[in-house]
């Protein structure tokens, strides 16, 4: 089996904040359709987000189960911040201090979706 493309989905009950959040973050454009916008990047689909009007953000860490979250890899945490705070982000939880040098900060994007910002702590 092929697989061509792997895309994670959001629901969400605003299309247009969800999907502009995520190609700023990412860098990409959007392809709407009705219910549907794709977030493409360098030519490739990589985020859809479809409507769900009665969609419920997760109450996560503290409270009930996350539904998914990304992991987000960067070289410099500070500017990755204020990235997607200008985008919409919200922190849920500040990054504490750590003993190893991989850190993390989590966030939610403007439909609620925690993602976490992971960096390693320069010497």
């Amino acid at each position: 089996m092929r697989i061509n493309h792997q895309v994670v989905v959001f629901d969400a009950a605003d299309l247009a904040a969800e999907s502009t959040f995520w190609a700023g973050v990412l860098g990409g454009t959007i392809d709407v359709d009705d219910g549907w916008h794709m977030v493409i990047v360098d030519g490739s689909p990589k985020v859809g987000v479809q409507l769900a009007p009665d969609h419920v953000p997760p109450d996560w860490p503290h409270g009930n189960p996350q539904q998914i979250h990304l992991d987000l890899w960067v070289d410099d945490f500070a500017e990755a911040h204020e990235k997607v705070m200008s985008l919409g982000a919200r922190v849920l939880e500040e990054a504490e201090e750590s003993t190893t040098p991989d850190n993390f900060q989590v966030y939610a994007d403007p439909a609620g979706h925690p993602f976490c910002l992971c960096w390693v702590e320069k010497a």
